[in-house]
């Protein structure tokens, strides 16, 4: 019997014991080293780019809204209109004066147009010459347009990152410097920037 009964009291025993060692709070310790260890972020600054810029420029706008001028957005589409409605306004009437002309070429002198009835031929192939020039010309300008829009987001993407401070200084300080016509040195005075 005193071996069964040391055999119970070794269970009791090794009961109490790990009753009381999960009922028994942790160490402040023992807690850090269970949790996982605190990850550190750094926020790494994106990258702006400016080859990014003209690509997305290639949108008209985008490239700027990329560079934070989303104000030079209206100006762009702005300009875009009103070459659109001068384009569309020469093409009309060098349109009309085209028919106009052909008509008088082929009816002998005969006006198809009764508000023009009073010019001449020559009068009417000059208008639709002028209108011709400016319709081209309105052309070549609204490719300089877009040629700008992507010039500007690709310059303006390069200087994302420009920063102008209110500290800047102007260092009035002396030196001394060398003639070049002998060994005797000047004293002067140097700006620094």
């Amino acid at each position: 019997m005193n071996g069964e009964r040391g055999k119970w009291k070794a269970v009791v025993l090794a009961c109490v014991s790990i009753a009381f060692l999960f009922s028994h709070p942790l160490s402040a310790q023992q807690m850090e080293m269970r949790q996982p260890p605190e990850v550190k972020t750094v926020e790494v600054p994106k990258e702006h780019s400016a080859n990014k810029a003209l690509l997305l420029s290639l949108i008209p706008g985008a490239g700027q809204i990329y560079n934070g001028q989303a104000w030079k957005v209206p100006v762009i589409y702005g300009a875009f209109a009103g070459m659109g409605y001068l384009i569309h306004y020469n093409y009309t009437r060098m349109a009309m004066f085209k028919d106009e002309y052909l008509y008088r070429v082929n009816h002998n002198d005969t006006p198809d147009l009764a508000d023009y009835a009073s010019y001449p031929t020559s009068s009417i192939y000059s208008l639709y010459n002028s209108y011709n020039r400016d319709f081209q010309l309105m052309i070549i300008i609204s490719v300089g347009i877009y040629a700008l829009n992507l010039i500007d987001a690709y310059v303006f993407g390069h200087l994302y990152d420009f920063q102008i401070d209110d500290n800047l200084s102007l260092a009035l300080t002396p030196a001394v410097v060398p003639t070049g016509l002998g060994f005797q040195p000047t004293m002067g005075v140097t700006l620094r920037f």
